[in-house]
C-alpha cells in the first residue's frame, strides 16, 4: 500500500529542516573535515583577523595542509587545475579554522559577505572562477545559504611563499556570545 502524498511531503520537509538546522560544526564532521592546527601570522605586522562591529575581516591566507605545509606553485605550469581546486578547498578549511579559533562557535556567523581570491598562475591560465568555485563550495556546504557570498577571482603573477592561491574574506557575525576582543 502506498503512502499518501501528504506524508511523503511532510517527511521530505522534516529531512530538509533537519539538514538546514545542522550546525556548521556538524556539517564539517559530516563532510569528514578536520580543522588544521593554525600557524601564527608570518609577520608581526598584521593579525589573522580584525572585528569591527559585527564584521570580521580575515587576512589573506594560503592553502594549508594538515601537516602544516602550504600548497605552492603556479597553476597551469607547476600544478593542474584539479590540484588548484584542491588547494582552494584547503584554503577554505584554513579560513574556517581561523574563524572557529577566534569566534569559538561557527554558528555565530550570520553571513559570509565577500571572498577575494588571488590565483598564482602562468600567463596563459584564465579559469580563475573554477579554482575559486572549490573555495566557495566549501563555505556553502558548511554554512548553507549563509555561506553564499560576493566574490572576486583574479590571477596573480606571484604570491607570498609561492602559494598557489591566497584568499581573504569578510563575514558578518551575530552580537551574541562575543568571544574575541573587538579591535
Amino acid at each position: 500500500m502506498g503512502y499518501p502524498i501528504i506524508f511523503i511531503v511532510m517527511a521530505l520537509l522534516a529531512i530538509k529542516t533537519a539538514v538546514a538546522q545542522a550546525t556548521p560544526e556538524q556539517n564539517l564532521e559530516e563532510m569528514g573535515i578536520i580543522l588544521p592546527k593554525l600557524p601564527d601570522p608570518t609577520s608581526n605586522s598584521y593579525v589573522n583577523l580584525v572585528r569591527s562591529g559585527n564584521y570580521v575581516f580575515v587576512s589573506g591566507k594560503g592553502p594549508l595542509t594538515h601537516d602544516s605545509k602550504y600548497v605552492t606553485g603556479k597553476v597551469n605550469r607547476d600544478i593542474s587545475l584539479d590540484e588548484a581546486k584542491e588547494a582552494a578547498r584547503l584554503c577554505a578549511i584554513h579560513h574556517i579554522a581561523i574563524l572557529k579559533q577566534e569566534l569559538g562557535n561557527l554558528a555565530g556567523i550570520k553571513k559570509v559577505i565577500k571572498v577575494s581570491g588571488f590565483i598564482n598562475s602562468d600567463p596563459d591560465f584564465n579559469d580563475f572562477p573554477a579554482v575559486m568555485d572549490a573555495f566557495s563550495n566549501v563555505f556553502i556546504a558548511v554554512f548553507g545559504e549563509k555561506g553564499k557570498h560576493t566574490r572576486t577571482a583574479i590571477g596573480a603573477n606571484s604570491l607570498p611563499f609561492n602559494w598557489v592561491l591566497e584568499v581573504e574574506i569578510v563575514v558578518e557575525v551575530t552580537d551574541s556570545k562575543r568571544r574575541m576582543k573587538e579591535n
